[in-house]
C-alpha cells in the first residue's frame, strides 16, 4: 500500500457540507472516512498530508471520477470546487456504490469543462 509517511488516519463524525446528512464513523470497509457515503462529496480540509487538517480553503470537494487500482480497489477522484485542488480517496464499504458506478461512466473531461 502506498501511504504517505506522515498520513494521519481520522474516523470522525460530521455533517456533509453538500447533502447535509449526518455521517457516522466508518464501521466496515476501511479504517478512516474522508467523504460522505451518501453523495460522495468531501471537504478541502487537508493540506499536503491526508488527515493533517492544514488547508485554509474549506471548499467542497466534488467527486468527479472513479478508477480502479491494480489491486481492484476503487478510488474516487475529488476536485475542490473553490481552488481546484485534486485528491484521490479510497472508497469505504458503506459508500453509495450505485452513485460510484454512475460517476465512473461519465468522462472526467466533460465534468471539468461543465464547472
Amino acid at each position: 500500500m502506498n501511504i504517505k509517511k506522515n498520513f494521519i488516519a481520522r474516523n470522525e463524525t460530521f455533517v456533509c457540507g453538500n447533502c447535509t446528512k449526518s455521517v457516522e464513523q466508518i464501521k466496515y470497509g476501511g479504517s478512516y472516512r474522508n467523504h460522505c457515503p451518501h453523495c460522495l462529496y468531501s471537504k478541502h480540509v487537508d493540506g499536503d498530508v491526508p488527515g493533517d487538517r492544514l488547508s485554509d480553503c474549506g471548499g467542497l470537494m466534488k467527486p468527479i471520477g472513479v478508477f480502479t487500482r491494480r489491486s481492484g480497489e476503487y478510488v474516487v477522484v475529488h476536485k475542490c470546487e473553490q481552488c481546484g485542488f485534486e485528491r484521490y480517496n479510497r472508497i469505504a464499504g458503506d459508500d453509495d456504490f450505485e452513485l460510484l458506478t454512475r460517476i465512473s461512466t461519465t468522462p472526467i473531461f466533460s465534468k471539468v469543462r461543465q464547472k
